[in-house]
């Protein structure tokens, strides 16, 4: 069911957007991500832990390293009940650039999926339990951890494109 939901992603974020002429892209209130930064936003967090995961994929067994009382909350609410709180600020890495180009993002969104996609393909379930990629809010993760977590992360900013879109 899980993979089911990742694959979806591209039409999650995308399918509001599709048929858009290119200044809907770009269309934000003040202060706000337009939808073309949001795409590029997720596509960037994709990208980033999907690569790490490639580079780590031949090291030995690995372990956990202890969660913050911070990341366990963030992990209880993000990962276990579905709740993506708003206003947290993104991790530099994962910011956008400041008019990202609309086909190009679409591209990197879709690449990075395709990166998950073979990555568990490829390491699952063998290494389930013993490959981790520190994310900034929720500590260590495990593949399936990241899939959940980008399938969340995915659908908390596709709503924000829908807004962007009906306003």
């Amino acid at each position: 069911m899980r993979l089911e939901r990742f694959t979806a992603i591209p039409d999650v974020v995308l399918g509001p957007l599709a048929g858009r002429p290119e200044a809907d892209w770009h269309r934000a209130p003040p202060g706000k991500w337009t939808p073309a930064q949001i795409v590029h936003h997720l596509a960037i967090s994709l990208e980033t832990s999907g690569r790490v995961f490639e580079e780590r994929r031949a090291k030995p067994p690995m372990r956990r390293r202890p969660r913050t009382v911070r990341e366990r909350v963030g992990y209880f609410l993000v990962l276990q009940i579905g709740w993506t709180p708003s206003g947290r600020e993104a991790p530099a890495m994962t910011r956008p650039a400041e008019r990202p180009e609309p086909r190009a993002v679409e591209r990197q969104l879709r690449d990075g999926v395709a990166r998950f996609l073979a990555l568990g393909r490829d390491l699952l379930p063998g290494r389930r339990d013993d490959l981790f990629v520190k994310n900034p809010a929720l500590g260590d993760l495990t593949l399936p951890e990241w899939l959940r977590f980008h399938i969340r992360h995915c659908a908390h900013h596709a709503k924000q494109i829908r807004a962007r879109l009906a306003s």
